[in-house]
């Protein structure tokens, strides 16, 4: 039997931005603090495994998205992997800790309000971060935190290569890739810890979970938010001994840039219009929740290796055998494990493009097996002009809501891809990686005319798996969230997780969340002390 139960704080969704909530909020035991996670615990044994992470796509541990067709790729719906288990993405993604440039966090400071701005946001990144690898004097990672990250432990011989064309094509060798400008190439610092992943759960609810002021719900799905007037007075959830919770404080969204505007809109807190054709109720106007959706879009540049020296066919009894006991070899990489920020135009502040490299012919999200040897460059487009949106299609939790990423709604971002291309070609022409190389493969057309490249990337661009955007924070008036992160129109709610980003980061958005999340703990202990 359901039970009802009463919390200070609520939180809902246990991925990048929930754990850190749930671990740090808790550590005050005067207060009581409720996580409700719609998936199950992460016990999956490849959870754990850092090349194994596409064995989990299409799983339970995946909320296995598809968007809306995308007119500018071909009319393709898109798979949109989500982690749905404790640690949320950060125990399904490629371990990337990437923050980001000084001009992301100065735009949100713009955006959102000085203490947004890179010079005051760094230090959140600092108290996450537990860096183990080689120290410049003036390091810019922390060292104390609770997320363990690490250079690469075993670099596949082609990813060296690759660092070698980047050099050779003059490019920048950064000291640490999270400097604060990183225009350049490094290898990518990843949240492995002995060569195993090291996820948000990890490192903030695992060493959280013993607390008694702590209770953490999984296999539960929040189907409804509970409103007393216009204040959040808890949550409704299914699944065993769940029902509802009460927050007394606050209700805290962390479900992510899909799932956070559905609760919204759900709820009925969103653009009347579009909430009334979905047969919702209105109870805040607010019309830009779901809207302003952004995504990093990729293209892979993919080519036979004449070499058998890349991690297909990694996954041999003796590789899995070394990873178990040792945490050693070729299944400890997260096979993006060395990036360039690039700039296309000389005239451009910041990177515009990033490159990954992955010393494997990753094709279909990795869901495809490689049967060849081969090497990927991922061209990734760091700043779109198209944005999408996130619209509810009826009412109840069960309503998936419509996905429009708007992917090349823009022609500017089409060209920056052409452009980024180019970039990747001149790399693999570098004499450093031109034994590692053959024929193109996986859709990739080779060097061709600008016109049949686009017509390529048309038709194999694949999201990068960073959605933000979707309740902006911002301190202009038709901004979802305020500079607190505090739902506008609303009391006791707020929402922390990649959704409020005002801007798209170049990088990747893991790390940024974490961060955000350490900055909103930090807010919401200020503010229950008013």
């Amino acid at each position: 039997m359901s039970k009802d139960r009463t919390y200070d704080y609520v939180i809902v969704g246990a991925g990048s931005a929930g754990c850190v909530l749930a671990g740090r909020l808790s550590e005050d035991p005067a207060v009581r603090v409720a996580l409700v996670e719609s998936g199950p615990r992460d016990r999956k044994p490849e959870i754990r495994i850092p090349a194994a992470f596409p064995k989990l796509f299409k799983t339970p541990y995946d909320w296995d998205y598809t968007t809306a067709k995308q007119g500018a790729l071909d009319d393709r719906e898109l798979y949109w992997p989500r982690g749905h288990m404790l640690g949320g993405s950060s125990s399904l993604n490629a371990m990337m800790w990437v923050r980001g440039h000084r001009a992301d966090y100065d735009a949100w400071g713009e955006a959102a309000g000085p203490e947004w701005a890179y010079d005051q946001f760094v230090r959140y990144f600092q108290r996450a971060e537990r860096w183990a690898g080689p120290r410049p004097e003036k390091s810019v990672y922390g060292t104390l935190g609770p997320l363990h990250i690490a250079p690469p432990r075993r670099p596949n011989p082609t990813t060296s290569a690759f660092l070698d064309a980047c050099r050779g094509q003059g490019l920048h060798a950064l000291g640490e890739l999270n400097e604060a400008d990183h225009s350049g190439f490094a290898l990518t610092p990843v949240n492995q810890y002995r060569g195993r992943r090291w996820s948000a759960a990890d490192g903030y609810l695992k060493p959280a979970a013993r607390r008694p002021n702590l209770d953490v719900y999984t296999d539960a799905r929040v189907t409804r938010l509970d409103f007393d007037g216009t204040r959040a007075a808890g949550v409704v959830a299914d699944g065993v001994a769940v029902g509802t919770l009460r927050a007394t404080r606050e209700v805290i969204l962390a479900a992510g840039a899909i799932g956070s505007p559905q609760l919204l809109q759900q709820a009925g807190i969103g653009d009347p219009e579009t909430l009334a054709a979905a047969g919702l109720d209105t109870l805040v106007a607010s019309p830009d929740v779901g809207r302003h959706l952004r995504d990093h879009l990729s293209y892979a540049v993919t080519v036979r290796c004449p070499r058998p020296v890349t991690l297909t066919g990694a996954d041999t009894p003796a590789n899995i055998a070394r990873f178990l006991l040792r945490g050693r070899g070729p299944l400890t990489s997260n096979v993006g494990e060395a990036v360039a920020f690039i700039k296309t135009r000389p005239e451009l502040d910041a990177p515009d493009v990033e490159l990954v490299y992955a010393p494997v012919p990753f094709v279909n999200h990795g869901l495809t097996p490689p049967t060849e040897h081969g090497i990927t460059l991922g061209v990734i487009l760091l700043q779109p002009r198209s944005a999408g949106r996130i619209t509810p299609t009826g009412p109840g939790a069960g309503a998936r809501p419509r996905i429009d990423p708007g992917y090349l709604a823009e022609e500017e971002d089409l060209r920056t891809l052409v452009a980024g291309v180019r970039r990747a070609e001149e790399l693999l022409a570098d004499a450093a990686l031109r034994p590692f190389h053959s024929e193109p493969m996986a859709g990739y057309p080779g060097v061709v005319d600008d016109e049949t490249l686009s017509r390529s990337i048309r038709a194999g661009a694949e999201t990068l798996y960073h959605p933000v955007g979707t309740c902006r924070m911002g301190t202009d008036d038709g901004s979802v969230t305020d500079e607190r992160l505090r739902v506008r129109g609303t009391e006791a709610l707020r929402v922390v997780d990649a959704s409020v980003m005002p801007h798209i980061t170049r990088g990747h958005t893991h790390a940024p969340t974490v961060a955000l999340a350490e900055k909103a703990a930090e807010l919401i202990r200020e503010d229950a002390r008013k």
